[in-house]
C-alpha cells in the first residue's frame, strides 16, 4: 500500500494560494485518473484507489499544514503502511516556480508541514515531490507570500506545473515497490 498527501489549508480562503499546491496537484491527478479526493476519513479527505496494480490511498489532510503529521500518522498507522512508501506533494520557495524536484529523504526546509509528518512520524525516510512556488522579489514575508493567489502569470503557467507534477507522481508510483 502507498500513501499519497497533497499538503495544504483547508478552506476556500486558501484554495488557490501557493501554500496549497499540494492539494492542487492531487486534484489536477485525480481528475486526470478519474477519481474523487472527498471521503472524510482521520482529518482528512481521501481516496482509496488501484492504480499500477497498487492500492494507494490519496489524501488531503484537513488539519492546517502544521498539524499535517496528525493525519499523515493516523492513515500510515490505520493501514500499516511503511513510510518508505510514503509520498508527500508540497510547496517549496527555494525552488523557482513550475521547478519540481523529488527528493527521497532529508530535513524539512522550514517548510512546516513537513516538519510536523517528520515530528509525527519520528522519520524522514519518506519521499517528497516539491513543487517550486518562488520566493517573493519584494520585502514581503514569506508566511503572507505562500498564503497569497497566484499572480496572473503564474496562473496561466499553473496547469502545465500540475499537469508535470501529475507525470512525475505517475512515474514515482510506478516506481515504487
Amino acid at each position: 500500500m502507498i500513501l499519497v498527501v497533497g499538503l495544504g489549508n483547508p478552506g476556500n480562503q486558501y484554495h488557490n494560494t501557493r501554500h496549497n499546491i499540494g492539494f492542487l496537484a492531487l486534484d489536477f491527478f485525480s481528475k486526470r485518473h478519474s477519481f474523487e479526493i472527498i471521503s472524510p476519513k482521520f482529518n482528512s479527505q481521501y481516496s482509496e484507489v488501484i492504480l499500477f496494480d497498487k492500492k494507494i490511498f490519496f489524501i488531503k489532510p484537513q488539519t492546517f499544514m502544521n498539524l499535517s503529521g496528525q493525519a499523515v500518522k493516523h492513515f500510515s498507522e490505520f493501514y500499516k503502511i511503511p513510510s518508505q512508501n510514503i509520498i508527500i506533494l508540497h510547496d517549496d520557495i527555494d525552488l523557482p516556480f513550475e521547478t519540481l524536484r523529488k527528493k527521497a529523504k532529508g530535513g524539512h526546509a522550514g517548510h512546516n508541514g513537513v516538519k510536523s509528518i517528520m515530528e509525527t512520524l519520528g522519520t524522514d525516510q519518506f519521499s517528497r515531490l516539491r513543487l517550486g512556488v518562488g520566493r517573493p522579489f519584494d520585502t514581503t514575508d514569506v508566511s503572507d507570500y505562500v498564503l497569497s493567489q497566484f499572480n496572473a502569470e503564474e496562473k496561466q503557467k499553473l496547469p502545465a506545473l500540475l499537469n508535470k507534477a501529475s507525470e512525475l507522481l505517475e512515474k514515482t508510483l510506478i516506481d515504487l515497490e
